[in-house]
């Protein structure tokens, strides 16, 4: 409970920062700085060792080689639940796993819908699907202790579940051309991770080495690079045969929680949200593309995780945690719509090998959406406390 609660605070102030790198990325695309913000991104970085050659403007280098990082941590979390945390009891997952699914399916439909016809725009069938555990607990923190334990725990749970899904989504529906060669060299390194583990090895440095090797092997095979952060995580070790009191794992994501929170993803967040609202009109709005995003957030999001929730409840399935009812669940459910960085990313992957330019479109749907998602969910839940809570 004491690590739920650090990562919960942790999660909290990350938001806070995100919103600001955001703000800044947007005011500077805004600004007569806008030209050094594009050099930047645009900027070419190149690793060469002989004949091996990664070359990428700094904006993949972020989103292909910071985010493999942030998986990285997803992977740590995941294995951490479902062996010892909030997963590893069936009966909990029940009601979280039901909303995460609703809170998938739904957006992608309505998306699906506004967009169909469209063999471009429909690409991003997936980006309203993601919900931001570093927003939607910030904006859920800002009720300060009016709010219970089993809220904070019901919204990372389904937040944690929606991430497996993303990293599904993204391993099954965007990935390029196959390279088998590069694909075979990246596979062939999970035997050796096995071993690494099987034999109990607990300094991190031998997954690390690996997983850079794997990284760039995954990279070259079309399949996209943070999925290898995803596999090598699940092979640290949870627990040391030496000392069972030490956790290789649970140190290693306390340490790199700091770093992707207060580094990897504010990075992102700016490098991604600079959006230039020059020529703006209600036409760029009406787009099919920012309009299913948007609608996929906001409406998608609250009818398919109060939806699926509720039909769960009705059928017997599950019921609600201790200090919840359906109020507080039309609550979160609104919160799981503020997608922002994780609708971001799966938006490069939508669109970045298409002809026609739609970031500017994704972005401005993402914040659409997120930013009504996440008032809303705001007004709701501040309502019900205090209503609980009269002064």
């Amino acid at each position: 409970m004491n690590l739920l609660k650090d990562f919960i605070k942790l999660e909290a102030a990350s938001g806070i920062i995100l919103v600001f790198a955001a703000i800044l990325a947007m005011v500077i695309a805004n600004s007569p700085l806008d030209k050094f913000y594009d050099l930047l991104l645009d900027l070419p970085v190149e690793i060469r060792i002989g004949p091996l050659l990664i070359a990428k403007p700094l904006l993949l280098w972020i989103n292909d080689g910071l985010m493999a990082v942030f998986f990285f941590l997803i992977g740590l979390e995941l294995k951490r639940e479902i062996m010892e945390g909030e997963l590893s009891d069936p009966s909990s997952i029940i009601l979280p796993a039901m909303g995460a699914l609703g809170g998938m399916a739904v957006p992608a439909i309505i998306y699906s819908w506004i967009n169909w016809g469209d063999a471009i725009a429909i690409k991003g069938w997936a980006i309203p699907a993601a919900t931001d555990i570093a927003f939607a607990i910030g904006i859920l923190l800002l009720l300060g202790d009016r709010i219970s334990t089993s809220l904070k725990i019901f919204l990372v749970s389904i937040a944690i579940i929606d991430d497996i899904g993303a990293i599904v989504i993204i391993a099954l529906f965007y990935t390029s051309d196959l390279s088998l060669n590069a694909l075979i060299i990246g596979l062939s390194l999970v035997p050796v991770l096995y071993i690494l583990n099987k034999k109990n090895v607990t300094s991190v440095m031998p997954y690390i080495f690996i997983g850079i090797i794997m990284w760039t092997a995954v990279l070259k095979s079309g399949v996209h690079a943070t999925l290898a952060g995803v596999l090598v995580a699940f092979f640290i070790p949870l627990k040391s045969n030496e000392n069972p009191e030490r956790s290789p794992l649970k140190e290693l994501e306390h340490d790199l929680h700091t770093v992707v929170a207060y580094g990897v993803l504010p990075v992102f967040a700016f490098a991604n949200a600079g959006i230039s609202f020059e020529g703006i009109g209600l036409d760029y709005v009406l787009h099919p593309v920012p309009l299913g995003i948007a609608a996929g957030l906001f409406l998608g999001k609250q009818l398919g995780v109060f939806g699926f929730c509720w039909v769960a409840l009705k059928t017997g399935l599950t019921s609600l945690p201790k200090g919840m009812d359906l109020v507080h669940l039309y609550g979160i459910s609104l919160l799981c719509g503020v997608g922002f960085t994780m609708s971001l990313f799966v938006g490069s992957l939508a669109f970045e090998e298409t002809d026609v330019n739609l970031l500017f479109d994704e972005r401005l749907g993402i914040i659409i959406g997120s930013l009504l998602s996440g008032v809303l969910g705001y007004l709701v839940l501040n309502w019900r406390v205090k209503k609980s809570n009269p002064a």
